[in-house]
């Protein structure tokens, strides 16, 4: 998915310590979406192949990827990428893996 475009401007007055707070709310939050969005997806598919065999009306009910946890979770990708942008322009050394990369790594270990 892709990331909604923020300024890192809107981070300019934080410190790194706020920064480094702010990414890891940011991660939280994504995290707990990123579920939220795999379990809708996979209910999609279901529904999706339910409605193929058995009533395609029902195909006009599938939410998709373009509610409003699919717009909060571009926005904290982008929120994301800025504050990266910030602690960077600070020289806050602060480490940042890429959300996918992340969200990926944690839904591995939460299915083993």
């Amino acid at each position: 998915m892709i990331a909604a475009d923020v300024s890192p401007l809107m981070y300019q007055q934080y410190d790194c310590q706020q920064l480094g707070m702010e990414q890891t709310r940011i991660t939280r939050r994504t995290s707990k979406l990123y579920q939220q969005l795999k379990s809708e997806a996979s209910s999609d598919s279901w529904q999706m192949g339910v409605g193929l065999v058995l009533f395609w009306p029902a195909l006009f009910f599938l939410e998709g990827g373009d509610g409003p946890e699919a717009a909060e979770y571009r926005q904290l990708k982008g929120e994301y990428e800025a504050i990266e942008q910030a602690s960077i322009a600070k020289k806050c050394g602060l480490l940042f893996t890429p959300l996918d990369e992340q969200l990926k790594a944690e839904a591995k270990k939460g299915g083993k």
